[in-house]
């Protein structure tokens, strides 16, 4: 179908666009800005006046609980979800049953991704068999498979030889390093953030330093190896500035932070709300707003959902007994656009967070911007809708977020990927 998309604010931080005109789509790809391409003739012509249209989103870390945890959330579920909240790429980690170290479980992801049609699924290769920590999976075999990187998760390495010997195998396949620096014993049972709050509710702490001791030790491997490395899920004050001191050396590192981190802080945990337990914990308002000013300086460069749908009854247990994760997929981009009203990034930033970086960092192709001959995956929105996220109509199997009835603002109207329409105005398209 050939579509012309009227009258929207487009903003591509990729090329450097932000002005109010038309974008052209045949064949499953941008053809076009401004001014229409010799002979084209629109089949449909959706009206954005009022609205910003940007490229599809990509959200660098979402958990579909598939295939192994069906009873959680599904891949056809998540997709859903995902679409209706204009995501279009997600990049999920490799922590399922089985676990994603053989090209085979990438394959089955990727076809019933495919098969479902309603986002592009880029799975993560795990870094050892099993996540068991000790033996190297076939990095070079993974990537070959499609996957944009490889990651153990939060699973702890048996030692850092074991890490060393991975970034000098992920650095002879050129393949990215997604980790996430947490000190396994210095967490030990930890379920929140180590500090006044901790103690007064009686509940273990897991110290800042068990990310920046685990940080520091990635960092001074990865100048020994040249490794390309991702640092997931940062939520510390020093973390931030720890990578900040490593890009200033030329190490090639980058890093994100997840978009309930920069909203909450360990103070929402002090009536025992399970639905705020997640890992690595809410830290404090002191660290938050460090990686605030990390994104806006440019340190961390995006912004993750960090999905993790769960069932009712994971919540419903004592706090420390409870399943850790937010459903996020569908606050992903309200909560970024709260940062432009918080006056932490331009609005142009904030949609750079959610689609450009996060393209960068998993070094696609094709994907992250809306320049002609890119595919046309799109997300128009309009940015002065107020709604309230209501569990009755999350579209996500997983309902455990403490978003639950925060007025929220910027809401999808219409979803396209490779040029097809598959959301308009809260519908799925199928």
């Amino acid at each position: 179908m050939r579509i012309r998309i009227s009258h929207g604010r487009i903003i591509d931080p990729a090329s450097g666009v932000d002005s109010i005109q038309d974008l052209y789509i045949a064949a499953g790809c941008i053809v076009a800005l401004g001014r229409a391409p010799a002979g084209f003739s629109a089949d449909r012509t959706l009206d954005a006046q009022g609205l910003i249209v940007c490229p599809g989103l990509i959200d660098l870390r979402a958990q579909l609980r598939e295939p192994g945890e069906e009873h959680k959330a599904t891949i056809a579920s998540e997709t859903r979800a995902a679409a209706q909240s204009g995501i279009t790429t997600l990049c999920c980690p490799p922590a399922t049953t089985p676990v994603v170290d053989t090209p085979a479980v990438v394959n089955l992801i990727r076809n019933r991704a495919r098969q479902i049609g309603l986002a592009k699924v880029l799975p993560l290769g795990a870094l050892t068999r099993g996540l068991d920590g000790q033996q190297l999976t076939e990095m070079r075999a993974l990537k070959e498979a499609g996957c944009p990187g490889v990651s153990n998760d939060l699973r702890p390495l048996a030692n850092l030889l074991v890490l060393r010997r991975a970034m000098e195998y992920a650095a002879t396949h050129d393949l990215t390093l997604f980790l996430q620096p947490e000190d396994a014993a210095l967490a030990n049972s930890g379920c929140v953030h180590e500090g006044p709050v901790a103690t007064r509710l009686g509940l273990p702490g897991i110290p800042a330093m068990a990310e920046t001791t685990a940080l520091a030790s990635m960092l001074a491997l990865a100048e020994q190896t040249g490794a390309r490395c991702h640092f997931q899920l940062l939520t510390t004050e020093r973390a931030v500035q720890m990578i900040a001191e490593a890009q200033a050396q030329g190490l090639p590192v980058t890093a994100d932070v997840s978009a309930y981190h920069l909203q909450l802080t360990d103070l929402d945990v002090l009536d025992f709300d399970s639905l705020c337990h997640v890992r690595p914990p809410l830290r404090s308002q002191r660290d938050r707003d460090a990686l605030r000013n990390g994104l806006g300086s440019h340190v961390l460069a995006a912004i993750c959902s960090d999905h993790q749908p769960h069932e009712a009854d994971a919540k419903l247990a004592p706090f420390v007994e409870t399943a850790p994760g937010i459903s996020g997929l569908e606050t992903l981009l309200p909560l970024a656009l709260k940062l432009v009203d918080q006056n932490i990034l331009s609005l142009s930033a904030a949609i750079a967070t959610i689609t450009t970086h996060p393209a960068q960092i998993l070094r696609l192709q094709d994907g992250g911007t809306l320049s002609p001959g890119q595919p046309a995956d799109v997300c128009i929105f309009d940015p002065l809708h107020y709604w309230t996220l209501d569990p009755h109509h999350m579209h996500s199997r997983g309902h455990n977020t403490p978003f639950l009835d925060w007025e929220l603002k910027g809401r999808v109207v219409y979803t396209l990927l490779d040029g097809v329409l598959i959301h308009e105005r809260g519908a799925i398209l199928e």
